[in-house]
């Protein structure tokens, strides 16, 4: 493994540097650094600085930096992607609701769509005009994508939509989504599924929040009744969809690649924490157990980010990650749950506090606590890591499938 920039890709980073130090201010240093995960509201306030934002990284070239230049990109590499999202994690930035349109909406139109699509779409994307949700999980499918049940039936030259998602983050305020539904129950569930660009406004689609124990509610159901759709909105072709939400699922996990802050920093505040709460009148850095559990910690937490550089070293190799990114998803997961009520325990009655109330970090502790759930479940839950690792990692024989081949509407439900 090398840890190392190559010479091209440390001439990246100091130009990513420079221009964010231009355009934008460094964190403070009681922000936790470049693994701040508390939340912003979604004001006016907040959307008006991130459209500006966008198209002030757009008209630099800022944006789309994997994507070719004849959509507007800058023909890079992954790794410079990911480095400048490394960089951009050290500076205070508005709240980037344009992620999902850049990593997953964009790349899946520059394969699967038609000249018009890329015409219309890719523009819109790159300067912030449009904000895409992902319009995927159903209430009754859980992690297997390919068993939902909304359905799309052929009118004329449209389309009738009826059925529900689930987890549609940033439902509520999007423009555009990505949607699968099913177009044929006597395939096997896999060929029986079509992919559709969907206008969040049209008349019969319901985004409604769902309250999250954060307090905030980015998350949403989304119904939808009679929605009438062009087949010019279809990306890819009839029956052709799970091919289509492959290609966005891959560039999830790409764009979800190390472009964030040393998780082994968070154990460098949970030492903070502990020199200011106290056991038996002690700071609690000043107990044996304590100092410990948080060596303990670090050590855990720098395995993870070694293990995510690993993957990075492969990528600026120009090689694909394997299933180790499954490994870093599960175990990060896991420990920062167990981390986050180690420091809720650590101050005491303090501890269940939150947001304002709280005295350390502004609820930092809590609010790590009460996302990490959503964080094991967003991306493939802890169950899918553990049949990744346990098939492509330690070579287990797969699951059965008993559903395989059968036609869906044969498929017990």
């Amino acid at each position: 493994m090398d840890f190392n920039d190559s010479p091209q890709e440390a001439e990246f980073r100091l130009k990513a540097k420079a221009w964010l130090s231009e355009n934008a201010d460094l964190k403070k240093e009681d922000s936790l650094a470049s693994f701040n995960l508390i939340t912003s509201e979604e004001t006016p306030e907040n959307f008006d600085s991130a459209h500006a934002w966008q198209q002030k990284r757009a008209a630099d070239g800022w944006i789309g930096i994997t994507w070719p230049k004849e959509f507007g990109g800058q023909s890079g590499s992954v790794m410079e992607d990911i480095i400048f999202r490394q960089e951009l994690a050290n500076y205070e930035t508005p709240p980037d609701l344009f992620f999902l349109g850049v990593g997953l909406a964009g790349p899946t139109i520059m394969t699967h769509g038609t000249e018009q699509q890329k015409k219309h779409y890719l523009p819109r994307i790159l300067n912030g005009s449009d904000i895409w949700c992902q319009l995927f999980s159903e209430p009754g499918a859980g992690s297997d994508l390919a068993g939902l049940r909304t359905k799309a039936v052929k009118d004329g030259d449209d389309w009738i939509i009826n059925g529900q998602k689930v987890w549609t983050s940033g439902g509520h305020y999007s423009d555009l989504g990505m949607l699968v539904t099913r177009t044929d129950f006597d395939v096997p569930k896999h060929k029986g599924l079509t992919y559709f660009i969907l206008d969040m406004k049209t008349p019969g689609v319901e985004a409604r929040p769902i309250k999250q124990i954060t307090g905030g509610a980015n998350f949403n159901e989304v119904f939808f009744t009679d929605v009438r759709i062009s087949d010019s909105q279809r990306l890819g072709s009839v029956g052709g969809g799970w091919g289509v939400a492959l290609t966005t699922l891959m560039n999830e996990r790409l764009s979800l690649s190390g472009g964030f802050g040393d998780p082994s920093l968070i154990a460098l505040e949970l030492q903070k924490l502990a020199k200011v709460v106290y056991i038996n009148g002690k700071p609690a850095s000043e107990d044996s157990v304590v100092r410990q559990k948080i060596a303990g910690y670090y050590s855990r937490l720098k395995a993870m980010d070694l293990s995510v550089k690993r993957t990075l070293s492969v990528l600026s190799g120009g090689g694909i990650p394997g299933a180790e990114s499954s490994i870093v998803k599960l175990e990060t997961g896991l420990l920062l749950q167990e981390v986050a009520a180690f420091a809720m325990e650590l101050q005491n009655g303090q501890g269940i506090e939150y947001w304002g109330q709280s005295q350390h970090n502004n609820g930092f502790w809590q609010e790590l606590y009460f996302l990490i759930p959503a964080m094991r479940i967003g991306g493939g839950t802890d169950e899918i890591q553990r049949n990744i690792i346990g098939e492509r990692v330690l070579g287990l024989p797969p699951e059965q499938r008993v559903d395989k081949g059968i036609a869906y509407k044969d498929i017990p439900n």
